[in-house]
């Protein structure tokens, strides 16, 4: 089986035998790289090889499934496990081959307001994580899982997009050079976001802090990033119960060491996931489809 992991502004591709992993590629040619209608020529370019050693089964998932991807895969109400996942397929018309589609994950928050995900299912199936999974990036995903592995909820928080516009959009970007990441800029953040006042007023302390020589240009993005993470962490991570809340992490290298950072700051515990969530995800999906 071959399975894809394509995303917004990334393509992985994995072929997988016996649910492992044999060969991969990678590249930054995103949804949004490809031209209208230009999908199926993009794939069978990249896998070309594959198919013509045989291969006749493959599983996508991520924002390819989106209404702006190739074809639209339904959302599927949580709460949601492999199986019923792998009932959810769309396929996909690609002569030679039986194409599918893993289906993005919806439900709500505490107050009605609709949530949706897709690709981070995937790679919380792959993972075997229970309890609370986070999967940060530019919108951050808190999971609830259960113990049987069954998605019941998640909450999107947009704490790396909100990170960009403030560096390159706003007065505080101003003040921020560029430089290397800053830990006791970022742990002094993390701090900041436990003190009483809104994220908005911590926001423009950004700003003071700088002008009043209280915190340094070079220290500034780091600060700010400790100040964003540190209120999500704060939110999510079991909120009256520190000391025992753990979050599996699923993500970056780098990212994950900053949410790992802010968390064992904040009370909790951490542990990252394997780095081939997605691939292990879409071997077990597909080893519960019924192929033709």
């Amino acid at each position: 089986m071959i399975g894809i992991d394509w995303g917004t502004s990334s393509f992985r591709a994995f072929r997988i035998v016996d649910a492992g992993v044999t060969d991969r590629i990678a590249s930054a040619f995103g949804i949004m790289q490809i031209a209208e209608n230009g999908f199926e020529a993009h794939l069978r370019q990249a896998i070309g090889p594959w198919l013509a050693a045989g291969e006749t089964r493959i599983l996508m998932s991520g924002m390819i499934g989106s209404r702006q991807g190739w074809v639209e895969a339904a959302y599927l109400p949580c709460p949601a496990d492999t199986a019923s996942i792998a009932e959810a397929l769309t396929q996909v018309p690609f002569c030679g081959c039986d194409l599918r589609i893993v289906p993005g994950l919806c439900g709500t928050d505490t107050v009605g307001t609709p949530e949706v995900m897709r690709g981070e299912e995937t790679q919380i199936i792959g993972a075997g994580a229970t309890g609370i999974v986070c999967l940060p990036g530019s919108h951050s995903k808190w999971v609830r899982v259960s113990a049987c592995g069954r998605i019941e909820g998640f909450e999107t928080i947009m704490s790396g997009e909100i990170f960009a516009a403030l560096r390159k959009q706003t007065i505080l970007g101003r003040m921020m050079p560029e430089a290397p990441h800053d830990n006791a800029a970022f742990d002094r953040g993390v701090a900041r976001s436990g003190e009483p006042g809104h994220l908005l007023h911590h926001l423009f302390g950004v700003r003071a802090l700088g002008l009043f020589d209280r915190l340094a240009p070079e220290q500034s993005a780091s600060y700010l990033s400790g100040l964003l993470i540190g209120h999500e962490v704060r939110a999510y991570l079991l909120p009256g119960a520190p000391g025992s809340a753990h979050v599996t992490l699923l993500g970056s290298e780098n990212l994950c060491a900053l949410y790992t950072r802010a968390i064992i700051h904040c009370g909790g515990t951490a542990s990252t996931g394997p780095a081939d969530a997605a691939a292990s995800g879409l071997a077990l999906i597909g080893s519960m489809t019924r192929w033709t």
